[in-house]
């Protein structure tokens, strides 16, 4: 038994040494965010687009999914990382310039990420795996993409449905809506059904799911 206390301090190391490189991470991710110029109402204040963002995610994710994975974490705060520097202006105008700018935006979230896991002593295949969530690869077999998946949706709804819906026409929210409810588990619509939402905009939402 004299080897107990050595094993017990080198695990209570190795947890501490994770939550380190995560706390790491995170403040990587947080500061690239914060150079976003865009800015959103939060709380009382205008603050950087795409640093709220990261915090929703990583508050709804918590919500939803309260045993996610560090690794599902990581991928959910850096969902957007520098979302402002691919403009969709600099694409083609309809659905084709549309898809290229989402896969050219994927790729360089996970790219972009990738190096600051490194600079944070992630591995490899931690690197990879938190890269292939954020490409949100697999949907349909991977549990972890699914979460993801449902986070991106359920934040959608909860903090930006209300505005898209003011500029656009009834049939395209419909639709959008009809959408976002295909992509959710389970779990995502229960998180959606969950939330609390003007009188019009739950209107809205009642009809696109009787009608799909």
């Amino acid at each position: 038994m004299a080897n107990v206390p050595t094993l017990v301090g080198d695990f209570a190391e190795e947890n501490s040494n994770r939550a380190l490189r995560f706390r790491h991470a995170i403040a990587l991710i947080d500061a690239a965010n914060a150079d976003d110029p865009n800015k959103t109402p939060d709380r009382g204040q205008m603050r950087p687009t795409e640093l709220v963002y990261g915090e929703r995610m990583s508050m709804t994710l918590d919500r939803l999914y309260p045993s996610a994975s560090e690794l599902l974490a990581l991928a959910a705060r850096a969902q957007h990382i520098c979302r402002w520097t691919v403009s969709r202006s600099s694409y083609p105008e309809g659905r084709v310039g549309y898809l290229r700018w989402r896969t050219d935006l994927k790729k360089q979230h996970a790219e972009q990420t990738a190096t600051i896991l490194d600079t944070s002593g992630y591995d490899s295949a931690e690197i990879a795996r938190v890269q292939s969530l954020i490409r949100k690869e697999n949907l349909k077999t991977d549990a972890e993409a699914q979460a993801l998946e449902d986070v991106a949706c359920v934040v959608f709804l909860e903090h930006y449905f209300a505005d898209f819906s003011e500029k656009h026409d009834t049939d395209k929210i419909l639709a959008i809506l009809r959408k976002t409810w295909r992509k959710m588990s389970e779990t995502g619509r229960q998180g959606a059904l969950a939330l609390e939402f003007p009188p019009e905009v739950g209107a809205l939402i009642e009809q696109a799911l009787a009608e799909d």
